[in-house]
């Protein structure tokens, strides 16, 4: 009976962080494959930004280092914790 209890307590922690990293990739990735649709609505609409040589390298610049520390998380939090029964690389992912 308590193994049940501690597997159900064990689960319903998990699930929520699993939607939070599923939500972060999701608005992430949004801007990752569509950074022209991004600078259309960074210029224009309401609190569009004016059309300058620094906004625009600006804006380059948070979409680009958006992408890396989002690809960075991911492969830190996934790809380096691939383990199969004390073996790493490529055979773990692999597994």
């Amino acid at each position: 009976m308590s193994q049940t209890n501690s597997h159900a307590q064990a689960g319903g922690t998990a699930k929520p962080i699993g939607l939070l990293i599923a939500a972060v990739g999701v608005v992430y990735g949004d801007i990752g494959t569509s950074p022209l649709y991004t600078l259309k609505e960074v210029f224009q609409g309401g609190y569009g930004v004016e059309v300058t040589h620094d906004a625009i390298l600006g804006v380059l610049s948070l979409i680009f280092w958006s992408l890396i520390w989002v690809v960075s998380f991911k492969y830190m939090a996934f790809v380096l914790r691939a383990d199969n029964q004390g073996e790493g690389g490529i055979m773990a992912l692999m597994a």
